[in-house]
C-alpha cells in the first residue's frame, strides 16, 4: 500500500495564505511572485532552491519543509521563520492534510507492528513516560495541524456523527445495522463521521464506503469481514480483511474517522477515507462532536459512548455553539435500563431548546427518520 495525499481543496478565506502542496507552491510563486506572510506546511522544497533564493519571504513560516542548506540560510536571513523537519519520527507534526488508511497502514503486509500507526503509538507511549517537553510540543503541533486540516476538509459539509462501542463484532446483526445506517446517511447526502475505530465506528464508515455500490455489495462485504470478527488477537488479520474488501470493491464513498493514539490498542479502521488521528483524546472528543453540525446518532456502547453523549449534550444545553443539534439514541433497553442515560438526558433537556432535538428509538432502522424529524 502507498500513501497518496488527497487533492488540494480550495481554501476558505481563513486559510488562503497556507501552502500545502508543491503544486500550490508553484502556483503562488508564479501568480504572486512572493511568499511574504505565507505559511508553507510539510512541502518538500529541495527542488525549489532558485525560487527560495529569489522571492520575498518576509514574515513567511516554513513548517517541516525540506530544503537545501543554501535555501534555508537565505530564507531565515530574509525574515522567514523556519521549523525544520524532525528526523526519525513515525509521523509528520506539520502535516497539511488528515491521514489516509493507506498511509497509516503502510507496510501492513509485513505485520501491523511495523506500520506508521503502530509506531506512532509506541513513540507516544515512550515519550509520555519520559515526560519529554519537546515530545509534548510535537504532539500539540501535530494535533493542531490535524484540526486545521479537518476544518478545511469539512467546509460546507453536512456532518452526522455515528457513535458506538468498539466491541461490536463483525458478523453480528448489530454491526450490519450500523453499516446500513452509515450507507443510508451517506446516500442522503450527509458526511458520516465516527470515532474512527473498530466495532460500530468501522461499521458506519463501511456503510458510507458502500454507498456508491449496489446493495448486494454491502451484503457480500459483511460476509467477507465476518471471517475476522474483531481486532483481537490479530490487528494484522483484522486490517487485512478490510483492505481485501477495499481491493475487491474500489472507489468507495468518503467518510471521516477521528480516532486517537490515546486508545492506541484500538486501531483505526480502513473504511474512513479521511482519518484525523490525534494524540490528545480530549481534543479529539470535543473536535469530533463539534463538527457534527447535522446531529449525532448514538448506538449502544459503554463508558466512551456515555461520555460522548454528555460531551454533546453540554453545549446543546448551554447553546454555546448556537442552536442545539439533533441527538438520537438507539436501543431503548440499553439506554434506559442497562445504562440509564436517556432519563438524565431528558431531564436536562426539559423546558430548554434542546428538548425538541433529542429522541430515543428502539431500532437502528428508525434513526434516520428520527434525525430528519429533529431537523438533522
Amino acid at each position: 500500500m502507498h500513501s497518496t495525499p488527497p487533492a488540494h481543496a480550495t481554501h476558505t478565506a481563513s486559510h488562503d495564505r497556507e501552502i500545502e502542496s508543491l503544486a500550490e507552491f508553484d502556483e503562488v510563486v508564479a501568480a504572486q511572485g512572493t511568499l511574504a506572510r505565507f505559511r508553507v506546511q510539510a512541502v518538500d522544497l529541495t527542488a525549489r532552491t532558485d525560487a527560495l533564493l529569489a522571492v520575498d519571504v518576509t514574515g513567511a513560516v516554513f513548517l517541516g519543509c525540506p530544503m537545501t542548506d543554501a535555501a534555508a540560510t537565505r530564507v531565515a536571513a530574509a525574515g522567514a521563520l523556519v521549523f525544520p523537519p524532525i528526523p526519525d519520527l513515525p509521523f509528520d507534526p506539520y502535516r497539511g492534510f488528515v491521514h489516509t488508511p493507506d498511509e497509516l497502514f503502510d507496510g501492513l503486509e509485513k505485520g501491523y507492528e511495523g506500520t506508521p500507526d503502530a509506531l506512532s503509538y509506541a513513540w507516544f507511549q515512550q515519550t509520555k513516560a519520559d515526560g519529554d517537553v519537546f515530545a509534548s510540543m510535537l504532539r500539540a503541533v501535530h494535533d493542531d495541524a490535524i484540526s486545521d486540516a479537518l476544518d478545511e476538509l469539512l467546509v460546507g459539509a453536512r456532518v452526522v456523527g455515528v457513535m458506538g462501542g468498539h466491541a461490536m463484532a463483525r458478523g453480528t446483526e448489530a454491526y450490519a445495522g450500523a453499516a446500513r445506517l452509515g450507507r443510508e446517511l451517506a446516500r442522503a447526502g450527509f458526511t458520516v463521521a465516527t470515532g474512527g475505530g473498530p466495532g460500530a465506528m468501522e461499521a458506519a464508515n463501511l456503510g458510507a464506503y458502500a454507498a456508491p455500490h449496489t446493495d448486494d455489495m454491502l451484503d457480500q462485504a459483511l460476509q467477507l469481514l465476518a471471517k475476522t470478527p474483531t481486532f483481537v488477537p490479530s490487528i494484522t488479520d483484522w486490517a487485512r480483511t478490510a483492505f481485501e474488501v477495499r481491493d475487491r470493491w474500489p472507489d468507495g464513498g468518503p467518510s471521516v474517522g477521528i480516532p486517537t493514539w490515546f486508545y492506541g490498542h484500538e486501531p483505526p479502521n480502513a473504511f474512513a477515507a479521511h482519518i484525523a488521528k490525534y494524540f490528545a483524546n480530549a481534543t479529539r472528543e470535543d473536535g469530533l462532536l463539534a463538527r457534527c453540525t447535522s446531529g449525532v446518532v448514538f448506538l449502544p456502547g459503554a463508558a466512551g459512548t456515555v461520555q460522548e453523549i454528555f460531551d454533546n449534550a453540554t453545549p446543546n444545553y448551554y447553546e454555546s455553539r448556537g442552536e442545539p443539534t439533533p441527538m438520537v439514541l438507539v436501543n431503548r433497553e440499553h439506554w434506559t435500563d442497562r445504562l440509564p442515560t436517556w432519563p438524565l438526558l431528558r431531564s436536562l433537556a426539559r423546558e430548554r431548546s434542546m428538548e425538541a432535538r433529542i429522541a430515543l428509538v428502539d431500532r437502528i432502522e428508525d434513526a434516520p427518520a428520527a434525525l430528519k424529524r429533529l431537523g438533522g
